[in-house]
């Protein structure tokens, strides 16, 4: 970890650090402000003691961002367009990490002081968004050019749809015990059933899945939201000290060659295409392989672009043995073959068994640009996982009585968790970032609903208002500190 500062200058080393310092606070504020979440309802029901919740349930963090991968957080990555990603700098580098993460920590803190569950994927997501944006206005780069609209279209719908799916499938999965177990002790309240049946914890077996549910929805949030963590802190290292983070030095010599074979075979595969992708590629038109130190993915250079890429790693057993530049390239031609396959996977024309082969191609393509170092990763756990462990009470308070005229039931909380680990554990499985805090405070209310319990409008309001007003706002705060930092590049 440490030999990423040797040969650095004092100021770059000083801004990395910072830089990273930055990106581990915002993980650990999502730790007690999303982390909340996690653990709201098994706190609430006096199924384990707060000690005991947060303590496992930062243990289950942190066991979620260690196995989870690195498929969410490239998808985070990607958000930004392709131009933006391959032409790096340093001066560029650090204001865009610093705008970014200063508007996420900002919203972020805010929202947690007031104890509202509040989207910490949303605010991350409307920082990078508002980075694109503003890069784009500064660069006189079109703006439908300023940011990945595909992946934030991809993104936006999971994050909008995910609520909605929250809070219809937990009320059927409510009604569903209601309609099984009609007079079972779960559908009381912890008050209801301290009165009544003077006991303080649920029935064993409500009691059980409640434990199991808050830990699986630990999991997967630290598998989800863990690996927006990582995502940002390649940002770091790839704008910092790109020479070092623009590919996996510690590739071996079969990684590199199945990169090479790669985009052998994707030429390949272009000229098996030339009569449907000859004019989008402008195939047989240049057999050269120059390239311009600084230029945009056109589809157009894509013969170039190849034959750039196999000379540069013809006969290379490690990417030590390239110098900083040559590494930047290749990372650069990587990305742009990579944006280019996409967009050929996209047309009509392709049938669906050769979209399938391009799509494992565009795999191999990436394996050495999309990772991340172990040491990454735990740091990021740790932050999550310690996160985890503080600050959790104001939010829990929001989710367990204040969604709901009346307290949340056993068979609620049970509905609202099963829900938000199954709907976090499917967005992991096709790597999309979702929002732990809008899929269980969705449930929480969808429960609530489906109870005829009524739902506390002051405190729906606020959320609601979180919830529209994230997007913009963090958008406005990054791209505003973005252009501010720009003036002094």
């Amino acid at each position: 970890m440490f030999d990423l500062f040797s040969g650095l200058d004092a100021w770059v080393g000083i801004s990395l650090v910072l830089a990273l310092a930055f990106v581990l606070t915002f993980e650990f504020i999502n730790g007690f402000h999303d982390t909340a979440n996690a653990v709201a309802t098994v706190i609430y029901t006096k199924a384990m003691s707060p000690y005991r919740a947060v303590m496992l349930s930062g243990v289950f963090n942190f066991l979620g961002v260690l196995l989870g991968g690195v498929g969410v957080a490239y998808a985070i990555v990607h958000l930004l367009p392709v131009e933006l990603l391959i032409n790096v700098n340093t001066g560029h580098g650090l204001a865009m990490v610093f705008s970014l993460l200063a508007a996420a920590i900002t919203w972020n803190l805010g929202t947690w002081y007031f104890g509202i569950p509040a989207s910490s994927s949303h605010t991350l997501i409307g920082s990078i968004l508002g980075v694109g944006l503003a890069n784009a206005l500064i660069t006189d780069v079109p703006l439908a050019e300023g940011i990945n609209w595909q992946k934030a279209i991809d993104i936006g719908l999971s994050l909008i749809f995910s609520p909605l799916a929250g809070f219809m499938v937990a009320a059927l999965v409510l009604l569903g015990l209601k309609w099984w177990r009609p007079l079972s002790k779960m559908h009381k309240t912890p008050e209801t059933r301290r009165e009544l049946d003077e006991k303080k914890h649920p029935p064993f077996w409500n009691r059980l899945v409640l434990v199991l549910s808050a830990m699986a929805v630990s999991f997967v949030h630290g598998s989800n939201d863990g690996q927006k963590g990582i995502g940002l802190i390649m940002l770091v290292l790839i704008g910092i000290v790109p020479a070092k983070f623009v590919l996996d030095l510690n590739s071996t010599t079969y990684q590199i060659e199945r990169t090479r074979d790669a985009a052998l075979h994707l030429s390949q595969f272009y000229q098996r295409h030339t009569d449907t992708l000859g004019d989008m590629l402008a195939l047989g038109k240049s057999n050269g392989s120059e390239m311009p130190q600084f230029y945009r993915c056109d589809p157009k250079q894509t013969e170039p672009t190849i034959n750039a890429l196999l000379r540069d790693l013809r006969g290379v057993p490690s990417y030590n043995d390239l110098d900083a530049d040559e590494r930047v390239q290749v990372r650069r031609y990587l990305l742009c073959l990579d944006d280019t396959a996409k967009k050929v996977g996209k047309l009509s024309d392709l049938p669906a068994r050769e979209k399938a082969d391009l799509e494992k191609l565009r795999k191999d393509l990436t394996a050495t640009t999309e990772y991340a170092p172990f040491w990454v990763i735990i740091a990021v756990a740790l932050a999550l996982g310690i996160g985890t462990m503080v600050g959790w009470k104001r939010v829990v308070l929001t989710v367990g009585e204040k969604i709901g005229k009346q307290g949340m039931t056993y068979a609620q909380g049970m509905s609202a968790q099963i829900t938000a680990a199954a709907a976090i554990g499917m967005a992991n499985i096709y790597s999309l970032p979702v929002s732990t805090t809008h899929v269980l405070s969705s449930g929480v209310a969808g429960t609530m609903v489906a109870n005829k319990s009524g739902l506390h409008g002051g405190t729906v309001r606020n959320i609601l208002m979180a919830w529209v007003l994230t997007l913009p706002t963090s958008m406005a705060l990054s791209a505003g500190l973005f252009w501010l930092a720009s003036q002094f590049i």
